[in-house]
């Protein structure tokens, strides 16, 4: 059992331990999630203190025999970029564990025998630490077959987040439209899977040439050219995959299901969706759409960039006009998965080590600003904007980490969303300026839907709040918890926001793999010479 079997069990175990602890005891489900998910940050962090950029491109290797008849095994490998969304997984998921630690006190329902309600919080977290646990398995899964399991299984304990503790009455709808959207991708996704066997075992890859799923030994055939299969054929393969990986992330015209499942959900379960669970899409086109279909990603580029651009303004455009505060926050991620994907196929070393740059800091910059809006409707129990207003006058500790927070979605220099944005745009305009330029815009509009948020919401004078107890249900600050979840969110944004080479340290080296992969070099930069003539 290696270290990476560990990291994913951890979670996986304490989910079903979670389950069998007594009904009576919801305190205990919550403290055995939250340690749960601090033992896998602990190893996490011991995997990063292991892991040698300059060493291997996959470290840690488990490799057996899973499932032999036809070249299934479980294969487990963790590159740099792995370990970078495995270490934002790790860390995001006790503070979601705290932000979450109420959501489920009510959930449930009453058995007939005794009265007592039901397991809420229990299910709660063993749903969220299972969910977990599939996503680090995804981060490390070599094995393509491995990874479509967990990458569709991951679907169902997010289904019954959606459904089974969200609010506001659409939460059923929203979790079936998520499940549909995802399952439909995953259809695509299992077809190409398949197709990609049947070709490496006409290739003659694999033990004694039957075919295999190992990544390692397909991309090695796909870059010796030893792969038999017509440039058709290896379109279709990609295009399977790139759907199912475009419906997770979500890219345009593929995103509609996330603005509902991320207002349906609570705070805490709609964060792990958006910050955690989408990375895999992202994650997998860098890991097997252009490591596995190199010519046809570089063909369908251009088109996958109009449609990230596309994505970027409409995503932008969109949260300007939203009346609802959570909705406004979800299409802003629609926005910047743009840039991520925009980043991933521009291929150039600058604009992918950007983009996955780009895929830590969203997660912890989203994360921040939907959880503080979380804790602020909780407060008045609407999330319209126009319910509210001075709330910095009444609860400043809450209206300054929500400015906080909005600047890093905005990319303000010096919090850490900044860089990696910068990174995207310089990387891109060097091959596709037209598209850099052009995605440039939502730099203006990020603004637009930022700040005015904050004035309608934080500016200005205290609504009042009128009815019987309206004394009592005045604005109260942040307290003790809510304040131990956003400190670690604010601080991480200000160390990368200055400090981001640790991270580009274990990015790059992975990146520049992938681009020899791809056989993408830098566009050479222009320059001008002037000789003694004066003449250019």
């Amino acid at each position: 059992m290696g270290w990476l079997t560990i990291l994913w069990l951890i979670p996986a175990v304490v989910a079903v331990g979670v389950l069998a602890l007594p009904a009576q005891r919801p305190d205990l489900a919550k403290w055995a999630g939250l340690l749960g998910t601090v033992a896998a940050l602990v190893v996490s962090v011991g995997l990063a203190i292991g892991f040698d950029p300059g060493g291997p491109r996959y470290q840690f290797v488990t490799n057996v025999r899973w499932i032999p008849s036809f070249g299934a095994r479980y294969e487990l490998g963790l590159d740099g970029i792995g370990l970078v969304l495995i270490l934002l997984t790790t860390v995001l998921m006790p503070i979601l564990v705290l932000a979450g630690w109420r959501d489920a006190d009510h959930a449930g329902s009453l058995d007939h025998s005794g009265g007592r309600r039901q397991k809420g919080p229990h299910t709660y977290f063993a749903l969220m630490l299972a969910v977990e646990a599939m996503v680090l398995m995804s981060f490390v899964a070599t094995d393509v077959l491995l990874f479509y399991i967990v990458f569709e299984a991951m679907l169902i304990p997010m289904y019954f987040l959606i459904g089974g503790f969200g609010s506001g009455g659409m939460q059923a709808a929203a979790a079936v439209k998520f499940l549909l959207y995802n399952l439909f991708g995953g259809l695509l996704m299992l077809a190409a899977v398949i197709g990609l066997y049947v070709v490496t075992a006409r290739s003659g890859i694999g033990a004694d040439g039957r075919g295999t799923f190992s990544l390692p030994a397909i991309s090695d055939a796909v870059a010796g050219g030893r792969l038999d299969a017509s440039t058709g054929v290896l379109a279709l393969l990609f295009g399977g995959f790139m759907i199912a990986f475009a419906i997770k992330a979500p890219l345009w015209p593929f995103h509609s299901w996330l603005p509902d499942s991320a207002v349906a959900a609570t705070p805490a379960s709609a964060v792990l969706m958006m910050a955690v669970v989408d990375k895999v899409g992202t994650f997998a086109m860098l890991r097997f759409c252009l490591q596995l279909f190199p010519e046809a990603s570089k063909t369908f580029a251009p088109l996958i960039i109009a449609l990230s651009v596309i994505g970027i303004v409409y995503g932008a455009i969109l949260a300007i006009a939203q009346t609802d505060m959570m909705r406004l926050i979800a299409y802003t991620s629609i926005s910047h998965f743009g840039f991520i994907i925009l980043g991933v196929f521009a291929m150039t070393s600058e604009s992918q080590s950007g983009a996955t740059l780009y895929m830590v800091n969203h997660g912890i910059s989203t994360a921040a600003l939907f959880l503080i809006a979380g804790f602020l409707v909780s407060r008045r129990g609407s999330r319209l904007i126009a319910d509210y207003g001075g709330v910095a006058k009444v609860a400043p500790v809450l209206a300054g980490t929500f400015l906080v927070a909005g600047l890093a979605t905005l990319s303000l220099p010096g919090l850490s969303p900044f860089i990696s944005e910068f990174l995207v745009f310089i990387g891109t305009f060097t091959r596709y300026p037209v598209a850099a330029i052009a995605a440039s815009s939502a730099l203006v509009l990020s603004a637009i839907y930022i700040l005015w948020l904050y004035q309608r919401v934080m500016g200005g004078p205290p609504t009042p709040v009128e009815g019987p107890g309206a004394a009592r249900r005045t604005m109260p600050d942040l307290h003790g918890r809510e304040r131990l979840v956003v400190a670690p969110l604010l601080a991480l944004l200000l160390v990368f926001g200055f400090f981001p080479q640790p991270l580009l340290n274990l990015i790059t080296p992975t990146v520049s793999h992938t681009l020899t992969t791809v056989g993408r070099d830098d566009p050479a930069p222009a320059v001008v010479v002037q000789n003694n003539g004066g003449g250019k």
